[in-house]
């Protein structure tokens, strides 16, 4: 028999917390590279972390936030913007960031899955409830690079982000229509947004940028 904590459940729970402190971690390193105090360091690692699944609560009226109704969340980014400042020095960036590209893949299938199903328990509209998961996978990464005054890289990237979350979403939507189990509808859904994350990295896919052709514009 296997343990009580070997569960979904907790399963779940330790693949979200991975996520949040991905997405955190990003958040310090962007905070870092622009030279911000501690304040604005651990202000922009909880935008990027909780950023994204509190607007999704704002747009869905959800009270209470669920950062609120998980407080432990708030410690351990603190607790990691904190611990980045004492030990992560400028060498450091490079490797990290190229290392926190796969959690930050998962972090992107966790929530977009989430998000959705967040949504479709409010009673939501299927494209509705497929854009609550984009916005809570992509939205914490877009404030993150507007408080640091960036455009934002899920705009920038050019190999597939948001798409990737879209089609998570999309997945769940289709697989709950289809009465699957709320679980494996989860699951597969943020497998589907990891994977293409994940194989979009490993390939270096790219979207074509829109290209404008400055010789066709006519003064009016």
């Amino acid at each position: 028999m296997a343990p009580v904590w070997w569960s979904p459940g907790f399963a779940m729970v330790v693949v979200e917390v991975a996520a949040t402190a991905a997405f955190a971690l990003s958040g310090v390193l962007a905070a870092a590279r622009q030279r911000m105090d501690a304040v604005g360091v651990v202000t922009v690692a909880g935008l990027t972390a909780f950023g994204g699944g509190t607007l999704r609560d704002v747009l869905l009226d959800r009270r209470p936030f669920f950062w609120v109704e998980r407080a432990e969340y708030l410690w351990m980014v603190l607790a990691l913007g904190v611990a980045s400042m004492v030990f992560l020095r400028s060498h450091h960036f490079k490797l990290t960031e190229r290392a926190m590209q796969w959690p930050d893949a998962l972090g992107l299938g966790l929530f977009a899955a989430s998000g959705t199903q967040v949504a479709l328990a409010a009673s939501m509209p299927a494209v509705v409830a497929a854009l609550m998961g984009v916005v809570t996978a992509v939205f914490g990464g877009v404030l993150r690079d507007m408080v640091c005054n960036e455009v934002p890289a899920a705009f920038r990237d050019h190999r597939p982000y948001a798409l990737c979350a879209v089609a998570g979403a999309t997945t769940v939507v289709g697989l709950t229509h289809l009465a699957i189990d709320p679980m494996w509808a989860f699951c597969l859904g943020a497998l589907v947004a990891t994977g293409l994350r994940g194989l979009a990295l490993a390939f270096n896919w790219q979207l074509k940028p829109w290209r404008h052709d400055e010789a066709s514009t006519r003064d009016v």
